[in-house]
């Protein structure tokens, strides 16, 4: 009877154990999800050990599909790839790839579309294109460095447009680690809206 109970009870605890480590992902979208995931995974993230302990999830904008639109891209082609000034004495190649115009709240913005010179040169990233912005929100709500929206040069379509979508923006890892190095938003890129989309700034 004894070894029937205790049977029981294992059974009971093992199945527990399973349901916690199958606990779903925190955050409302996939893009959330996958954010969250690479930060909770101690071999990922840029979160400082005392930060990563207690870590639960980040704190984001609810999703407002209004901050989801679609630029006009003007290439700016053969410009020359420049230093660009970062939270270190780092200073990594950039070139202005083309200026994106589109329309947020019935207001009128541009923003420059950069590439970086390390990872063209990198088979595995040539796609990716760097979007940094600030807006009214930086320093307050957001990051006051600036976010970041990863852009692929493969997802623009033959009219030279491109899906903005600032709800899947993420901060830069200095914003969570001061040993990291990154790139400056150019002061060109500086929104004069609040953008209440995509990721908030880090309390830790």
């Amino acid at each position: 009877m004894m070894k029937n109970i205790l049977f029981i009870i294992t059974m009971l605890l093992l199945t527990s154990c399973n349901s916690k480590s199958k606990r779903p992902l925190l955050g409302n979208t996939p893009y959330q999800q996958k954010l969250n995931a690479t930060y909770k995974d101690a071999s990922k993230s840029p979160l400082k050990k005392k930060d990563l302990k207690g870590f639960k999830g980040l704190d984001f904008f609810p999703i407002d599909s209004s901050y989801s639109i679609i630029a006009s891209l003007e290439r700016t082609p053969n410009t020359p790839y420049l230093e660009m000034a970062t939270t270190t004495d780092e200073k990594p190649y950039y070139r202005e790839f083309g200026i994106l115009t589109f329309t947020i709240k019935e207001k009128k913005m541009q923003l420059t579309l950069y590439q970086s010179l390390e990872e063209y040169e990198d088979p595995f990233y040539k796609d990716y294109l760097f979007l940094p912005f600030t807006d009214e929100t930086s320093g307050e709500e957001s990051y006051g460095g600036g976010r970041y929206m990863d852009i692929f040069e493969s997802k623009i379509s033959s009219n030279e447009t491109i899906e903005l979508n600032f709800n899947n923006t993420y901060n830069p890892y200095c914003a969570y680690n001061d040993e990291y190095s990154c790139p400056l938003t150019p002061r060109k890129n500086h929104l004069t809206i609040a953008i209440k989309a995509g990721v908030k700034d880090f309390k830790n």
